[in-house]
C-alpha cells in the first residue's frame, strides 16, 4: 500500500522525492512559487534539509531555496 499521507514539505528529509499535493498561501506566494516551477503534481526533491541551514529543493532542472515558511505551506505527498 502507498502512503499519501499529505504533510507540509519543511518535514521532508534530505534526500526525498515528493509531489506536490497543494499550497496553502495566498495569491503573491502562489505567484512566486509558481514562477520557481512549484505547483499541484509536480515532483520534487529535497536537498537539504538541515538546521541551521537554507532549505533546499530541485524542482526539474533547478535548484531552489526556499525560506522554511514557505515550505510549510507547500503540501505534499510520497510519490
Amino acid at each position: 500500500m502507498i502512503n499519501t499521507a499529505l504533510k507540509p514539505l519543511s518535514v521532508i528529509k534530505s534526500g526525498a522525492t515528493v509531489k506536490v499535493a497543494r499550497i496553502d498561501a495566498g495569491k503573491g506566494l502562489n505567484a512566486k512559487l509558481a514562477s520557481m516551477g512549484l505547483f499541484p503534481h509536480v515532483k520534487i526533491k529535497v536537498v537539504n534539509n538541515g538546521h541551521p541551514g537554507p532549505f533546499v529543493i530541485a524542482v526539474k532542472d533547478s535548484k531552489v531555496a526556499l525560506g522554511r515558511g514557505m515550505a510549510n505551506k507547500i503540501i505534499v505527498c510520497d510519490v
